[in-house]
């Protein structure tokens, strides 16, 4: 896939119906040969366009008017570089929850959660938010994450957390009004409902903060793991984490968490994650796979705004 291709697609598959504001910058990029040759000088990974426009919302830049994100983005290339190349993508998005509920709550309680791929940890409260799956709502705390799931019954209960923990190569602390600041300019631009979410959500870790480990996801896995309770269920968990690893290290985390006890919950692309045998997905919008110990169990979309289970 070309680079340009890359911006296109993302504006149909991704953009398109969520982010009208980011449709139409990602298609003006996918035609935007300067913006497009700028790109090419940084490495694959942070050529992303959920960076790019994250990058430069951080800096102050404007994304309403293709033409001036064109301007502040070839007048300020230096500094946006500088950021992508520091920085990935860490959408610490306390919606997905509500995709990994359904098969939190079906585990053996007590769990010890830890999460590859953390940021600021706010995946880890899946027992203090509040879930609203169409008409049926549960739990009383936190914010409350709106899903529409079909194929399937809504969870009844809550899972009963003893222990989290997460593994990040650059941690993010909800407390530090610049992570919170980059977690913010991860948010697309209409999306006032996730900024008002990511807010309550950093409440509550901010009142009971998790443990957060700097460590790779196949080096410090297996440390970080026996330090769980062992009389708890642990559950090794990712949500739209692994493409950003390359395909070599990705197998390699794969083998050391199919190795570990208890269970692994990914929620990945088709791509990042490939399955036999999976139906087709809702629409073309692009979707993710729930799975649980290597078993496909849903369709999810990207924010956790919906879930199509097919097992």
């Amino acid at each position: 896939m070309t680079l340009s291709s890359r911006y296109a697609e993302f504006a149909v598959r991704e953009a398109r119906g969520v982010s009208p504001t980011y449709e139409k910058l990602a298609q003006a990029v996918s035609a935007d040969e300067k913006v497009l040759a700028l790109l090419e000088t940084v490495p694959e990974p942070k050529q992303q366009p959920n960076l790019l426009l994250g990058v430069v919302r951080l800096l102050g830049g404007p994304v309403d008017d293709p033409a001036d994100f064109h301007d502040f983005t070839v007048t300020n290339w230096p500094a946006i570089e500088a950021e992508l190349r520091s920085r990935a993508t860490q959408t610490n998005e306390a919606g997905r929850c509500a995709l990994l509920l359904p098969v939190l709550s079906s585990l053996p309680q007590p769990l010890a959660l830890l999460e590859v791929g953390a940021a600021a940890g706010l995946g880890l409260y899946p027992d203090r938010y509040t879930y609203r799956y169409g008409d049926h709502e549960i739990g009383s705390g936190g914010p409350v994450l709106d899903c529409a799931l079909t194929g399937t019954t809504p969870p009844t209960l809550l899972p009963e957390v003893v222990w989290r923990a997460g593994l990040d190569l650059n941690p993010l602390q909800i407390t530090v009004p610049a992570d919170v600041a980059w977690l913010e300019a991860l948010i697309w631009p209409e999306h006032q409902h996730r900024r008002d979410r990511l807010r309550a959500a950093a409440a509550v870790a901010a009142a009971d903060p998790p443990t957060l480990i700097r460590g790779d996801l196949v080096d410090d896995l297996l440390g970080l793991a026996a330090r769980a309770p062992a009389d708890a269920t642990l559950v090794v968990f990712h949500t739209s984490v692994l493409y950003q690893v390359p395909a070599a290290r990705r197998a390699a985390f794969v083998a050391l968490v199919r190795e570990l006890p208890g269970h692994w919950i990914s929620v990945e692309g088709p791509d990042v994650m490939a399955y036999r045998g999976l139906p087709s997905a809702p629409d073309g919008a692009l979707h993710n796979v729930l799975a649980l110990d290597g078993t496909p169990l849903a369709w999810t979309r990207g924010h956790g705004q919906a879930m199509a289970w097919f097992a």
